[in-house]
């Protein structure tokens, strides 16, 4: 589980716990309206000027009411800080205006420091005065504080001013102070890693460690000390001993003996260290385990996560020891997992899914735990759909069947009578929609259990009352179900169709749920009577159809009913090859044309190929591999196990994919190769939104569009839905003749070149780029430029050469198209590029996403002047159509 502690050294400090409420009350009751400043550079000048003017007059004053008027003054500064207006110029009267007793000024004053000192290192300076004399005042707290923003500056040409007040604070005799300095030694390190050690400052929290009398004080030496050692290491032995010197048997029991002292996060700290210590035998093994095992009956969900992690780690070399450390630990997960809040649950449930995963059978006897409850969330009533199914077995299989059925059929009776019986339309609406989900989820958790062996008979006879219902969702489940079903058991396919040939295909519109249940009129074309009719209608609305899955399969069902029925199949199979030839998406058009030179060349070989004979699916593939499962057990209570995929696969930047974004959102960079390889350092700093690679795969929509093969699209008879081409009387077959064919093979025209000349050595900043993209929302009758947006469908050379996308980006460069920005992952990738004309000094934008599935680049064009628009447009999907070809 992720641990979300914070260090106790925050402004959390009982003696000014109340006025730091109160001041953060007042902050919010003076915070002004962000919508009525306007601009703020220009509209809140004046307003900021006269702050600058009564900070000065009262930064000398002593009068009473003083400290109220500036509390006042700090509040208004402070409130515009946060809403963006810039309001350094009066860094001076705050730094002066700093000379007083009151804490809620002083950390009104830091707050105000700290956010404008490391953008401005020059007048940071003005402020080491000032807290170095704040950290030695005599109230703990404001030392503590000072000593935290003097820490918190980030400026290296002031670090020689930090060493003297960290030295003092570390032996400070207040336990608030101790621990500030201690997290102020690793910033010191960060800064100027040399000055830090030269200063002797490790050692001295090596003693902190070891003999400070606060448990907190030392938690913070151990995290310091862990990170500061693990990256001096590598280059120095002194650092690796010291390491290593932290592993050892002493400090352990050190840190153990004292662990009931430690707040959550320091044990959670100190139970990962102890996973780390290997022990001299058995023996300790079970002290270790024994003197830790009250961890396990904490109330903080972390704390009882280490403790699993590291059990489970100790007795991995002894198997009867593991299994027991397994049924021991089912009760605090389960406490947690129902008394927590739903993120709590989920986390710890994705724990309890893993290990459900690796032993089944221990949890078998448990399975109703799993049962979902009407108050949880989808995503937790998801997962315990996931672990019922894991667990189901010869003895339990029934009960879990019936209940994953009960809960859907209950769902599906909630909405059924809430929208009889509610008198609020939007309310059963509402339970519905909820519902919905969770009955897709039943369903698909039904037909895994009955892929598992496990009593087969009653549960496909329970999945086929789903098609019943009467409810599209819960049709288009089972379908998808049922086709897997028929593939692994193929003696039930007499039962099952006779229940699908009642289904009509105009009521099944998800395209999985048509795809399966095409692919079993092709399949079973002689048991369904209506199969040549009903896929010959599917035909017919061939353009309506945006599903390319949905088109596969289409053509490979009339191929097959076509081999067992052909007079009443002909003039469908012609009707399918013609729209799949002429079809934009390359593989749809690649598989028409192959059953039609497959059908020319011999109709009995086309047989053996597309309509084989069969033996029925022993295992269907497992989405995730024993190996990455077991490094995903190796990384407990991490984010892995939430994500249900190891650390490097969302981490590592090589795996991500060559093009990944960089630490600071929104920026777009190129992560395998240097953009400065391809083009000039060009990055944008990408903080609209329009820059951020957020796409989702869009339905496939129809267009005209060149498919870039030889071959136009044959049509047949009269009633087609596609224009016959132009014949030739020697290119008629025997083949077109039996299926009403007329097909032409001719070579497109090649496409003129176009007009348009583009700059070789054009050159754009990264900030005009910006400022040119977001200026196109702007009011109709202030429009200075066109944007143009389509799709376009690549070939497959073309997506192929995306494994190494920097052929993409030198590909366009060479023809005098540049790319400014680039990133996302497999299969969504972002391009920006630009361009300019020869003649005069006008720039194209796009905006180019390519989808490496479907093979589709999405295009969005801008530039200055629209009567050339479509001419780049041509210019740039030529240049586009291009890649990978030699």
């Amino acid at each position: 589980m992720v641990k979300s502690f914070q260090l106790s050294f925050s402004f959390g400090h009982p003696q000014t716990q109340n006025a730091s409420v109160q001041s953060r009350r007042d902050l919010r009751n003076s915070n002004p309206n962000p919508n009525s400043y306007g601009n703020p550079n220009s509209t809140r000048k004046g307003e900021v000027s006269d702050l600058k003017m009564q900070l000065r007059q009262l930064a000398g004053s002593r009068s009473p009411g003083t400290d109220d008027s500036k509390r006042d003054l700090f509040k208004k500064v402070i409130s515009y800080m946060t809403i963006g207006i810039d309001v350094s110029s009066l860094f001076s009267e705050m730094v002066m205006c700093s000379a007083t007793s009151d804490i809620v000024l002083k950390k009104m004053c830091y707050l105000y420091v700290g956010n404008y000192a490391k953008g401005n290192p020059d007048i940071a300076l003005l402020t080491i005065n000032f807290l170095q004399k704040d950290c030695k005042d005599e109230d703990p707290m404001i030392r503590g504080l000072a000593l935290r923003s003097l820490c918190s500056l980030r400026v290296a040409n002031l670090v020689e001013y930090l060493v003297g007040p960290l030295g003092l604070g570390l032996k400070d005799g207040n336990s608030y102070v101790r621990m500030v300095a201690t997290i102020g030694v690793l910033k010191l390190y960060h800064i100027s890693a040399a000055t830090c050690i030269d200063a002797d400052f490790p050692a001295m929290l090596k003693h902190l460690l070891l003999n400070d009398p606060d448990t907190q004080v030392v938690a913070n030496c151990l995290s310091a000390l862990q990170e500061i050692w693990s990256l001096e290491a590598s280059q120095s032995e002194e650092a690796s001993r010291e390491r290593e010197a932290l592993l050892s048997k002493p400090v352990i029991y050190y840190f153990l003996n004292r662990m009931k002292e430690f707040s959550e996060w320091a044990q959670c700290l100190v139970l990962e260290l102890v996973a780390k210590y290997v022990p001299s035998d058995s023996n300790e093994i079970f002290d270790i385990m024994n003197l830790l095992e009250d961890r396990l009956q904490h109330a903080n969900g972390a704390v009882v996560l280490a403790t699993i992690k590291l059990f489970l780690q100790l007795t991995l070399s002894m198997t009867d020891v593991h299994q027991q450390v397994y049924e021991r630990i089912k009760a605090p997960l389960l406490t947690l997992v129902s008394s927590g809040s739903p993120e709590q649950s989920y986390a710890v449930l994705s724990h309890l899914h893993l290990l459900v995963m690796r032993a089944p059978m221990l949890f078998s006897s448990d399975y109703k735990h799993f049962y979902c409850q009407y108050n949880e969330s989808f995503y937790v009533k998801k997962l315990k759909l996931e672990m019922l199914t894991a667990v189901a077995n010869e003895n339990n299989t029934y009960e879990i069947g019936e209940c994953t059925i009960a809960v859907t059929q209950c769902f599906t009776e909630i909405a059924v009578v809430g929208k009889s019986v509610c008198p609020v339309t939007e309310l059963c609406e509402y339970a519905a929609n909820v519902d919905i989900p969770i009955a897709r989820e039943s369903i698909r958790a039904v037909g895994k259990i009955a892929l598992q062996q496990y009593d087969v008979n009653a549960i496909v006879d329970r999945l086929l009352q789903f098609l019943e219902m009467e409810k599209d969702y819960g049709t288009a489940e089972t379908l998808v179900l049922v086709k897997d079903l028929l593939r692994k058991y193929p003696q039930w396919s007499h039962d099952c169709i006779a229940v699908v040939g009642n289904i009509s295909s105009k009521n099944v519109q998800e395209p999985k749920a048509k795809a399966a249940l095409i692919w079993m009129l092709g399949e079973y074309a002689q048991e369904m009577q209506d199969a040549p009719y009903v896929l010959e209608s599917l035909i017919d609305n061939w353009d309506d159809e945006h599903s390319a899955e949905v088109r596969l399969h289409l053509l490979t069902a009339v191929m097959k009913c076509f081999l067992r029925r052909p007079p009443e199949t002909q003039k469908a199979l012609g009707a399918a090859l013609a729209a799949g030839l002429a079809d934009f998406h390359q593989d749809v058009h690649d598989r028409a044309l192959f059953y039609y030179r497959l059908l020319q060349h011999n109709v009995s070989v086309a047989e053996n190929v597309v309509n084989p004979p069969k033996q029925a699916v022993s295992v269907f593939a497992d989405t995730q591999s024993s190996e990455i499962k077991d490094r995903i057990f190796d990384e407990f209570n991490s984010l892995s196990v939430v994500y249900q995929k190891p650390s490097y696969m969302f981490t590592d930047k090589e795996h991500r994919g060559a093009f990944s974004f960089t630490e600071e959102l929104g920026n777009l960079s190129i992560g395998v190769e240097s953009a400065s390889n391809v083009v000039s350092a060009q990055i944008v700093e990408a903080s609209d939104n329009d820059l951020l690679l957020s796409t989702s795969e869009k339905e496939e929509s129809r267009g005209p569009s060149s498919n870039g093969s030889a071959y136009s699209a044959p049509s047949y008879g009269a009633s087609s839905n596609h224009p016959l081409p132009a014949h030739s009387p020697q290119s008629s077959l025997a083949i077109d003749d039996l299926l009403g064919l007329g097909l032409t093979i001719s070579a497109n025209p090649e496409p003129l070149p176009p007009s348009l000349m583009l700059n070789p050595r054009a050159v754009l900043d990264p900030s005009a780029f910006q400022q040119k993209w977001r200026q196109l929302p702007i009011s109709v009758s202030q429009v200075c430029f066109f944007s143009l947006y389509h799709e376009y469908t690549m070939n497959p050379q073309g997506v192929a050469a995306l494994t190494t996308p920097q052929s993409l980006l030198r590909h366009m460069q060479g023809h005098s198209i540049y790319c400014i920005a680039s990133g996302g992952q497999a299969p969504n990738f972002k391009f920006f590029f630009f361009a300019q004309k020869v003649e005069e000094l006008s720039t194209f934008l796009v905006e180019c996403v390519i989808n490496s599935s479907s093979c589709k680049a999405q295009l969005k064009i801008k530039a200055d002047d629209e009567t050339t628009s479509q001419a780049f447009s041509d210019l740039f999907q030529s240049a586009l159509s291009t890649l990978g070809t030699p």
